[in-house]
């Protein structure tokens, strides 16, 4: 009996624990890698705006999900492979990435989960995904920067200033820069106007291109686009207006940071968005099956005080256009 009985015990054990696992498992509460870059991951507008997303969603963190920070202080294209690996090795569910840069480099170490893209550069022409309306693989989210975006840049620029002929355009290295130059280039010559490009990789280059734009004769002076340009925004400001440009710039902030104008996608915007494919992928989609979706709402903000330093006089055509006016 007494070994009739160790069987049983046996036998209800080996069905037990699997269900005792299965029922583990049901009570896990998913955890979502972040990859940040270009601030601390609690005063990141990204990362806001992605919680806030998400608990329009139903999500609280803590109860519902928790998240996995890293966040890239060096370039990421150098951290974002390594912290995808390690993300990759703690289990979490999927990767939230708050830019696209890195996210080449970071792409074989990824394979194996979902990645959305709170926002991307050229997510079609670096490889990351198939098509916008059939990403394939494992990749999906937002492709926030475009052709279409940085032709409609190097217009409103010829708009708010008539008259223009030379723009020196400041660029970091690297295959979505590429891209973006390519972009400014061919807008820039169907309109007429000549651009000036000027490498830049440290903090130490910015001074030397401004000097470099004055002996091109440049009459406006524009950012490429990367977690580079965004700690120097204020300094690009002072210079341009230390030498009489009108400073522009994709970047969120750039405006407020004293640089002529900022357009581009509402980042902040797009972050939230964010937060309907962690969603549907947390409840069972997959990525290859989620449309990579374009921005709708866009950012155009101007500096007047900027704009009276280095004595521009503003079309009313243009001025209402303006979502934002910075005094």
């Amino acid at each position: 009996m007494r070994l009739i009985g160790l069987a049983v015990i046996v036998a209800v054990s080996l069905v037990v624990a699997p269900l005792a696992a299965k029922a583990q498992q049901a009570g896990k509460i998913p955890r979502i890698g972040v990859l940040v870059t270009g601030g601390a991951p609690a005063e990141h507008p990204c990362v806001t705006a992605l919680s806030r997303g998400l608990a329009e969603f139903g999500y609280e963190e803590g109860r519902t999900h928790v998240f996995e920070f890293r966040w890239a202080e060096g370039p990421p294209e150098k951290t974002f492979p390594r912290f995808g690996a390690e993300l990759v090795r703690l289990g979490v569910d999927l990767i939230v990435s708050t830019t696209s840069v890195g996210l080449v480099e970071a792409k074989p170490t990824m394979a194996t989960i979902p990645v959305v893209m709170a926002a991307s550069t050229y997510p079609v022409e670096r490889g990351l995904i198939a098509s916008l309306s059939r990403p394939g693989g494992n990749i999906t989210g937002l492709a926030t920067f475009t052709t279409s975006m940085y032709a409609k840049r190097v217009q409103l620029v010829a708009e708010a200033l008539p008259g223009l002929s030379r723009i020196a355009v400041l660029r970091f290295p690297g295959d979505q820069n590429d891209l973006i130059v390519r972009d400014l280039k061919t807008t820039a010559q169907q309109l007429g106007l000549m651009l000036q490009v000027i490498e830049v990789q440290r903090r130490e280059d910015i001074p030397k291109a401004f000097h470099a734009a004055g002996r091109g004769r440049a009459q406006a002076i524009m950012t490429t686009q990367g977690p580079f340009f965004v700690p120097h925004l204020r300094e690009i400001a002072d210079l341009a207006i230390k030498h009489k440009l009108p400073s522009f710039s994709g970047e969120p902030g750039a405006a407020e940071a004293g640089m002529f104008m900022n357009l581009g996608p509402s980042v902040a915007a797009s972050c939230q968005r964010a937060a309907y494919f962690v969603d549907r992928i947390l409840k069972g989609a997959k990525p290859a099956d989620l449309p990579v979706e374009q921005p709708t709402k866009f950012d155009l903000v101007i500096n007047m005080k900027t704009a009276k330093a280095v004595g521009l006089t503003i079309p009313q055509s243009f001025l209402i256009r303006v979502e934002k006016v910075i005094e």
